[in-house]
């Protein structure tokens, strides 16, 4: 399943580092991942250790939401990706394989003693002023 607009993978394939978000008893709380973005999932592979405060709240509560910009002074460049969707830890095969692609992408984690999470993504909001002022691009996964 991938997003019938490219511009949105494209953007995903050309960052590596995203905000994520999470929430506890009402009390929001946002971190920076390096991610690795799997268009064939729309989703994001991520690592974080389980005793960091968004790995506990995602435990606790799987929906999230995150956001990915280009930071630039130039208004006509202003380029963002804003979603939400659902934290998991990925088992079995499906471990083999995100492990593999954050590996291929961030090499150096292989010394690092960390949880891989998945961030299967369910609406997508891009923000491209390229296009024009305030243009938005957006996408839902099917039911």
């Amino acid at each position: 399943m991938e997003i019938p607009d490219d511009r949105i993978s494209k953007f995903f394939q050309k960052h590596h580092v995203f905000t994520l978000a999470t929430v506890r008893e009402n009390c929001p709380w946002c971190c920076n991942c390096f991610y690795v973005y799997q268009p064939s999932e729309v989703a994001l592979i991520f690592t974080s250790d389980l005793n960091t405060r968004h790995a506990k709240e995602a435990l606790a509560h799987p929906v999230a939401s995150g956001s990915v910009v280009l930071e630039t002074k130039i208004v006509g460049k202003i380029q963002g990706l804003q979603f939400e969707g659902v934290l998991s830890v990925p088992e079995g095969e499906w471990l083999a394989k995100c492990r593999k692609v954050y590996l291929q992408r961030f090499p150096y984690a292989i010394l690092m003693e960390t949880t891989l999470w998945v961030f299967t993504l369910k609406t997508i909001k891009m923000t491209d002023n390229q296009l024009g002022f305030g243009k938005k691009i957006y996408w839902a996964r099917e039911s």
